[in-house]
C-alpha cells in the first residue's frame, strides 16, 4: 500500500503497517529538526541525532536537563520533527508528545561512545533522553532515489497526470 492514510479507516493496519513503513522512511536518517515551542510562545528549532534502535512509536534524543528544548517539553510536550534524506529523496514531518526521561538503565543501554563528545558517559548527571511518541507523521517517498523522482516527474508530464510523489500520511 503506497499511501497509508487509507489505513486510518483500518484502525488494526494502521498500529503495524503505519508503523512499519514509518521505520522503513525513518531508517539512516540520523538528524532531525526538533521543533518546541518557547517560553514566549515562538517557535524554536534545532537538530538532535536520533539514537538508533528499533522503532516501535517512539522516537528518542540525548539530551542536557538543563537544555532549552527540554525546558520548552517540560513546559509544553508537543513537538515537531522534520527528517530530509536528499540522497533518497525521502522527507518526513513527525507530530509528538514528549518527555523528559532520568532512566539511567535506558540510558545506559542507549549509550555510544560518540556521546562522550557532548556528555561525561552514561552517569552524567545532566544527562537525559527525550522520548517522543509519534502521533502521526507525514511523508514524501521518492522510491528508486533521485533517478526515481526524476522519472516520476517526466511521466507525470507526458501524461498531464500530476505527481504525487509517493505522498502519504500515517496515524500511530
Amino acid at each position: 500500500m503506497n499511501d497509508l492514510a487509507t489505513t486510518a479507516r483500518h484502525p488494526s493496519l494502521v498500529d503495524t503497517e503505519a508503523r512499519d513503513r514509518l521505520a522503513r522512511l525513518l531508517k539512516g536518517i540520523r538528524v532531525a529538526m526538533l521543533v518546541t515551542t518557547g517560553p514566549d510562545g515562538r517557535l524554536r528549532s534545532r537538530p538532535m541525532s536520533t539514537q538508533e534502535v528499533d522503532f516501535d512509536g517512539t522516537l528518542r534524543f540525548f539530551t542536557d536537563a538543563g537544555s532549552s528544548q527540554a525546558e520548552d517539553i517540560r513546559r509544553d510536550p508537543r513537538v515537531h520533527l522534520t527528517y530530509a534524506s536528499t540522497g533518497s529523496e525521502n522527507y518526513i514531518a513527525v507530530n509528538g508528545r514528549a518527555r523528559v526521561m532520568d532512566d539511567r538503565a535506558q540510558i545506559r543501554e542507549m549509550w555510544t561512545p560518540i556521546l562522550k563528545a557532548w556528555f561525561e558517559g552514561p552517569e552524567d548527571p545532566d544527562l537525559r533522553l527525550i522520548e517522543i511518541d509519534v502521533v502521526d507523521a507525514e511523508y514524501w517517498d521518492s522510491p528508486g532515489g533521485k533517478i526515481g523522482s526524476l522519472l516520476s516527474i517526466a511521466k507525470a508530464i507526458v501524461t498531464g497526470e500530476p505527481d504525487d510523489g509517493g505522498r502519504g500520511t500515517v496515524r500511530l
